[in-house]
C-alpha cells in the first residue's frame, strides 16, 4: 500500500498492467502522430465528430437530454445559445473550452489562474452563473447525480467555501508540481479525484473536471485523447462513476482510492483501444482503396496480366494485390480469365 497525497493506493500487477497497455498504445500513436501530415484529413474529421459527441456526453452526465444530433445542430448555430436554455448554454461553453484546450494546451499552465480562466469560458453563455464565473465558490456545494427524471441525489459533501477551498486548491497544486515519483496517469487520476472532492467552483465542477482530464493528459504526452470520447465512456458507466467516488470519499480522511484509479485507467484504456482499432481500420481501408485504384489502372493497361505480374509492377506483395483484386471482382469491375498460374485479369468491358 502506497501513500499518495493524503490517500492510500494499492499498486499491484493488475494496475500496472493497465498502465502498461495504455503506454504501449501511446507509443504506437506517437509513431502515427509523426506522420500526421499523411493522416491529417482523417484525424480532422475524427476530431470534429468526437468533439460533438464529447460535448453531448458531458452535458448529459449532468442531466441534459440533448442528443448528439441536437448538440451538433446547436454547435453549427452557436449564436442561439442564450436563447435556448441551460442545455444549449452549457454545450456551447463546453465546446469552446474544449477547443481552447486542444489547440493551446501547451500554453496553459496547471495553475489556479488557468482553472479560473477555463471556468469563465465554460460558463460564458450562462446568465445564471454570472456572479460565480471564474471565481471559487461562495457557499458550500455537493457532488450530485442527476437522474433522467430530473431528480438529484447528493453523492458527498465537499470542501467548505472561502479560505478552506482556497487553501485546499493551493495545496493540491503544490503537490502536483512537486510530485515526481508516481506515474503520470496515477498522478492525473489522483489530482482529478481531489479536485472533485474540493469542488472549488459553485457550478460546473463536473464539466471542468473532464476538461482538466484532457488538459493533463495532453500535457503529459497522451495526444490521442483529443480524438477519443472519454466523456461518453463515463456517461455509459455513470452509475459506477458515482458509486466509486462515493465509496472512496466516505472513507475520508486517508481513504483508499485504488477503486477510483482503476476506474479512471480502465476508462482511458477502453477509449484508447477503440480509437486505435478504428483509426487503423480506417487507414487500412483508405490504403486498400488507393491500392485498388492503382491495381485497376495496371490491369486496364495490361489485359490478362497475372497477380504476380501486377505485384511486380507495383513492388508490393502478392497478398496485397490479391485482396485488392478480390474486392474489385466482387464489385464487378474486374474479370478473371483462365486458371492456375496463368490466370489473367481484365477490367470489365475491355
Amino acid at each position: 500500500m502506497k501513500n499518495i497525497y493524503d490517500f492510500k493506493l494499492h499498486i499491484d500487477e493488475k494496475l500496472m498492467s493497465i498502465i502498461g497497455e495504455i503506454d504501449s498504445l501511446n507509443e504506437q500513436w506517437t509513431l502515427i502522430g509523426r506522420k500526421k501530415g499523411q493522416n491529417q484529413k482523417q484525424l480532422s474529421q475524427l476530431k470534429s465528430a468526437v468533439t460533438v459527441q464529447s460535448v453531448g456526453a458531458s452535458i448529459r452526465i449532468e442531466g441534459s437530454k440533448l442528443t448528439d444530433e441536437q448538440t451538433d445542430d446547436l454547435l453549427k448555430n452557436k449564436d442561439s445559445a442564450q436563447a435556448n436554455g441551460k442545455d444549449y448554454q452549457e454545450a456551447t461553453g463546453y465546446f469552446e473550452t474544449l477547443e481552447m484546450i486542444t489547440k493551446s494546451f501547451d500554453k496553459i499552465p496547471i495553475a489556479e489562474s488557468s482553472f479560473k480562466t477555463l471556468h469563465l469560458a465554460l460558463t460564458k453563455y450562462s446568465p445564471a452563473d454570472e456572479q460565480y464565473k471564474g471565481c471559487y465558490k461562495a457557499k458550500r456545494n455537493a457532488v450530485e447525480v442527476v437522474f433522467p427524471s430530473g431528480n438529484k441525489e447528493v453523492i458527498f459533501r465537499t470542501t467548505d467555501a472561502g479560505t478552506a477551498t482556497e487553501n485546499a486548491m493551493k495545496r493540491l497544486l503544490e503537490w502536483y508540481h512537486r510530485e515526481q515519483e508516481i506515474h503520470p496517469l496515477i498522478k492525473n487520476a489522483t489530482f482529478l479525484y481531489e479536485f472533485l472532492n474540493i469542488h472549488p467552483f459553485q457550478e460546473g465542477n463536473g464539466h471542468l473536471s473532464r476538461l482538466l482530464s484532457t488538459l493533463l493528459l495532453l500535457k503529459n504526452g497522451y495526444k490521442w485523447i483529443q480524438y477519443v470520447n472519454l466523456e461518453h465512456e463515463i456517461e455509459t458507466r455513470k452509475n459506477e462513476y458515482y458509486i466509486v467516488l462515493r465509496n472512496c470519499q466516505t472513507q475520508r480522511p486517508n481513504e483508499n482510492i485504488t477503486d477510483w484509479i482503476v476506474f479512471y485507467l480502465k476508462a482511458l484504456k477502453n477509449v484508447q483501444a477503440k480509437f486505435m482499432h478504428q483509426f487503423k481500420q480506417e487507414r487500412e481501408e483508405k490504403l486498400l482503396t488507393q491500392r485498388k485504384q492503382t491495381v485497376m489502372a495496371v490491369i486496364q493497361d495490361n489485359p490478362n496480366i497475372t497477380l504476380k505480374e501486377v505485384a511486380q509492377k507495383l513492388s508490393v506483395s502478392n497478398l496485397c494485390v490479391r485482396r485488392a483484386v478480390t474486392d474489385l471482382q466482387e464489385k464487378g469491375l474486374v474479370k478473371k480469365y483462365g486458371s492456375g498460374a496463368k490466370t489473367g485479369y481484365r477490367v470489365k468491358g475491355h
